[in-house]
């Protein structure tokens, strides 16, 4: 077994991180910050207490025993000398406490484990009092910890110092625990918060069901996942949506249509199963019948984002791209809430060692710039705004590229010139309409000057005339809907005195919609994306044609890469994470080739890629990735574990790398993977 390393933060006094958790109970909203690990240490010899260290970790069963376990991997045997912030130093852990925070009740698990000796278990309060742990309370800090470890493993925003991540259900045993506890907070469910994207947590939509389906995803174990949610679907017939949700997942189409059928006869307004129903006639190709669900569930439910968004995605399916446009715009949007992390104390030293086993060396100096390498990064790529979206503004965004990829960037203005009132087209028909004079003729200049903007013949955007190099339009301002306020009575006194083609105009420009604000503004942000990206591919071949080197730093590189992502150009995407990568390692572009790879299906570039990232995950105390499970699984699936294992030791990576990757096959024989076979290597 490769053994991971311990990061380490001192503190500048003994327990002041504990302290700094406690005080910020009060502040967390939703699933808490990963648990904490505080050790206090003292002298082999003398018994002097001598630092208070801590790191973070997610993963850890938060019963006593299994704290008590986790702990004792912490130290080593007495006596022995160990090599920390670059010294040998003779001391043993004195106690441990181990912090768990219960979003149920809004208290944090104590648990203080004290070296040899007693284990003692409490909860505190947001007031910082102290009270003794229930069953219950343990039931519920259970389940909380296995979601945050599913659920904050692959999440950037959760990239801390000293970060420590394991897999919750790495066994059968593990498994039929947490289908218990499952099953006993299921009803529950809508108390742990809800992922960006819902409003208002449910029955269905909670952060629980999002953990229970990743959990059913990684370890394909339907059969168990189907059993439980029968039985709950017998107490409470809302049920029927995870059930049936379960049954399409594990591709049981005929049982999952049967239950949405009866689900949607005995609930008809239920908007989980007309949701459902419109992701399963989309994949049939009845893009009929999808809209007619899709429309029924956000009547359903008209202040959730997702409803919304499926019917845009119908109608991009459709070809309907002014109705896609005009349903954006209605989608409820929420702002995006900061993760629960507070502010710790300054550290005195911080301690983040390099594992003995399991490590690529070209891995190990990632952070470390190259002999005349360039560092800088181009401001334009810097402040790209398309990065730092979240929840629902990320989703709408991708459904704007899903539109843009589908028409074109010319058309999509053209369309969203056609559905809502433009700033200019607004400011000539109030002119027009207080003069009374010359409406045909400005009404024709107005078009014709906005056809040739749109198609780029006399844009001062369209053409950058110093560099030579193509651009594209800069969308207009859509009319803020102050500048309309009361308009509606000033429409109609015109259109009364006006002529027929002053009616004529009038009509078009009531028949229009006001864009809101936040979509407005990701118009502008899908310009900056569109126009950086295409001075990108228009330097590119420029410098090609030259037989000059087109360069770029690592970062400019990683960042190109994701935008040729953002935009869907794949292959555009490949080529800026190969050039970062022939800079030096890079885990971000590593990462984003890999998708590329999975999606492509080259396995032995994905399995490399498994590899090289495991390796790097490794270094930094991660062992337990979701994406690279998921990676291995369709390579298990497709290939078989035991040529996958052949090809791990017939490539040039030490002994202790491949042993590494045994936890990928160890989870394999657990839980039955397609394309894994029993006799592997005797297992």
């Amino acid at each position: 077994m490769v053994q991971t390393a311990v990061p380490e933060i001192q503190e500048i006094e003994i327990g002041e991180a504990v302290n700094a958790r406690t005080q910020a109970l009060s502040s967390f909203h939703s699933l808490g910050p990963p648990d904490l690990v505080h050790l206090t240490k003292v002298h082999a010899r003398t018994g002097v207490k001598e630092a208070g260290t801590y790191h973070y970790v997610t993963g850890i069963d938060p019963s006593s025993a299994s704290i008590a376990a986790y702990m004792n991997t912490l130290t080593y045997a007495p006596g022995e000398g160990q090599i920390w912030f670059g010294k040998v130093q003779h001391w043993n852990i004195q106690t441990g406490v181990y912090c768990c925070y219960n979003s149920l009740s809004r208290v944090d698990l104590r648990v203080r484990v004290h070296i040899p000796g007693s284990v003692e278990a409490f909860v505190i309060d947001e007031r910082g009092e102290k009270h003794p742990v229930t069953e219950q309370l343990m039931l519920e800090t259970y389940i909380c910890s296995v979601i945050r470890a599913f659920l904050f493993a692959d999440d950037d925003d959760y990239n801390i110092t000293a970060y420590r991540r394991f897999n919750p259900i790495p066994n059968r045993e593990a498994e039929e625990k947490f289908l218990e506890a499952a099953s006993k907070m299921f009803s529950r469910g809508w108390q742990f918060g809800s992922e960006l994207e819902v409003q208002v947590p449910t029955l269905i939509s909670n952060n629980l069901t999002a953990a229970f389906f990743k959990y059913l995803d990684l370890t394909k174990s339907y059969d168990a996942g189907v059993n439980l949610l029968e039985k709950l679907r017998e107490k409470d017939f809302d049920f029927s949506a995870l059930l049936a949700r379960c049954y399409l997942e594990m591709d049981e189409e005929v049982k999952a249509v049967q239950l949405l059928h009866e689900g949607v006869q005995e609930s008809h307004r239920d908007p989980n199963l007309l949701d459902l129903q419109t992701k399963f006639c989309m994949t049939k190709g009845r893009l009929d019948f999808a809209v007619a669900t899709a429309k029924r569930a956000v009547d359903s439910a008209p202040s959730e984002f997702a409803p919304w968004a499926r019917l845009v995605k119908v109608y991009i399916e459709q070809q309907d791209f002014q109705s896609a446009l005009l349903t954006l715009n209605s989608c409820p949007m929420f702002p995006y809430q900061n993760v629960d992390l507070h502010r710790m104390p300054v550290a005195q030293r911080v301690h983040l060692p390099i594992p003995a086993e399991g490590i690529i060396q070209e891995i190990v100096d990632d952070a470390v710039a190259g002999e005349g390498e360039t560092t800088t990064v181009d401001p334009a790529l810097a402040r790209l705004p398309a990065s730092s979206l979240r929840g629902t503004f990320a989703k709408a965004y991708d459904l704007l590229v899903e539109i843009v990829h589908e028409t074109g960037w010319d058309m999509l203005l053209k369309y969203r010139s056609k559905v809502f009132i433009m700033e200019e087209e607004y400011r000539s028909l109030k002119t027009e309409t207080s003069s009374l004079k010359k409406l045909n003729n400005h009404s024709r200049a107005d078009s014709d000057a906005s056809n040739v903007a749109v198609n780029g013949r006399e844009s001062s955007a369209d053409v950058d005339d110093e560099e030579g190099l193509p651009n594209i339009v800069k969308p207009e301002s859509s009319v803020d809907a102050e500048l309309v306020k009361g308009s509606e009575d000033g429409h109609h006194t015109t259109s009364a005195a006006a002529s027929a083609k002053d009616d004529k105009s009038s009509t078009t420009f009531r028949s229009k919609r006001l864009c809101e604000r936040w979509l407005d503004n990701l118009f502008m942000v899908m310009y900056e994306d569109m126009r950086v990206y295409t001075l990108w591919r228009a330097e590119s071949a420029h410098y090609k044609a030259q037989q000059l080197a087109y360069k770029k730093s690592l970062r400019e590189w990683e960042i190109l890469g994701a935008l040729a992502v953002r935009m869907r150009h794949t292959e555009e995407a490949a080529e800026a994470y190969n050039l970062a990568l022939d800079i030096r390692f890079s885990a971000k572009a590593l990462k984003g080739l890999m998708e590329i790879y999975v999606e492509k299906k080259e396995p032995i570039n994905v399995l490399h890629a498994a590899i090289k990232l495991t390796s790097y995950d490794h270094r930094w105390f991660k062992e337990f990735s979701p994406l690279l499970i998921k990676a291995m699984q369709g390579l298990v699936q497709e290939e078989g574990s035991q040529k996958l294992r052949n090809m791990i030791q017939g490539s040039d990576y030490s002994a202790s790398v491949a042993e590494m990757m045994d936890v990928y096959f160890d989870i394999a024989k657990q839980f039955h993977w397609p394309g894994y076979e029993e006799d592997d290597d005797g297992r």
